[in-house]
């Protein structure tokens, strides 16, 4: 029985990137839909469980994809909304709306590849971007201390709370943009996932960062959030740091997507988003 992915994707273009994944991680039919809005997910979801028995629909699943995070976090929760699961009519699902998910899920197992994230004081810088909030909401869940910087410290602190909702045990700070040379004295761990072309965290500013271990920048498009690093490091070492740049994250990034894509069809009730796809990263070689 083919393997067939249902894409919904918030854009009135199915994104080609996330296409082209689903293809290279063995879907046999891919079934894509554009301008998606939560009113017509209803039909689309019973198109998917009603066609084949319960004990084949593992071989259904469903991708919301879209630049916009939030249009597909919507779109999750309506489509979880219409499955039938006291029927067995359900099908697996996977969030990764501008690629916020895999790209957070990588980067965080990039760190935790050489720090302990119990241990570990974190700096994200841009933390109140899509990616960035996924990437504090993991820290904050294997045990880290986090601080949120942000332009604007209410925005920070906001992200703070709408974490400390999902994560109650979460250990979160805000800071200002503006405060990042003393924000990060005493960070082991400096991971940059702002705005593309804007340097974050410049060269002159890792000498008050005695503690530092790792640097992690997930902008690929020059001036680099944080000066220094080369869009390709990977796990390479600089002045005593461990660096990674957008590329050496990115490598990562599509191992875990492809992989999460793969789980999708091993059973028929799965619910991929930021911590499962997490789970999936923490687990490859």
């Amino acid at each position: 029985m083919h393997k067939i992915l249902i894409q919904l994707d918030t854009d009135p273009h199915p994104s080609v990137f996330d296409r082209v994944v689903a293809i290279d991680a063995g879907v046999d039919q891919l079934f894509s839909y554009g301008g998606i809005k939560p009113e017509q997910v209803r039909d689309l979801i019973h198109g998917a469980i009603f066609t084949r028995g319960p004990k084949d629909l593992k071989n259904t699943a469903v991708f919301i994809g879209g630049s916009d995070v939030a249009a597909g976090e919507q779109l999750l929760a309506e489509a979880r909304k219409h499955l039938l699961p006291q029927f067995r009519l359900s099908v697996s699902l996977m969030l990764d709306s501008n690629g916020a998910n895999t790209t957070a899920a990588a980067a965080v197992r990039a760190a935790g590849r050489h720090l302990d994230l119990a241990q570990t004081k974190a700096l994200v810088l841009g933390g109140t971007g899509p990616v960035g909030q996924r990437v504090v909401q993991l820290l904050a869940r294997a045990g880290s201390h986090v601080r949120v910087s942000s332009r604007q410290i209410e925005r920070a602190a906001a992200v703070c709370e709408r974490i400390r909702r999902v994560v109650p045990e979460a250990r979160l700070e805000p800071v200002a943009a503006a405060d990042t040379v003393s924000a990060a004295a005493d960070r082991h761990l400096i991971l940059s996932a702002g705005a593309a072309g804007v340097v974050l965290f410049p060269a002159s500013a890792r000498a008050s960062a005695s503690n530092l271990k790792v640097l992690i920048d997930l902008n690929a498009v020059p001036p680099l959030g944080i000066e220094g690093i080369e869009v390709s490091d990977k796990a390479k070492e600089r002045d005593g740091v461990v660096c990674y740049g957008a590329i050496g994250v990115g490598e990562t990034k599509m191992k875990v997507h492809k992989e999460a894509i793969r789980r999708l069809f091993e059973s028929n009730d799965r619910v991929l988003d930021v911590a499962e796809i997490y789970q999936i990263a923490s687990e490859l070689p």
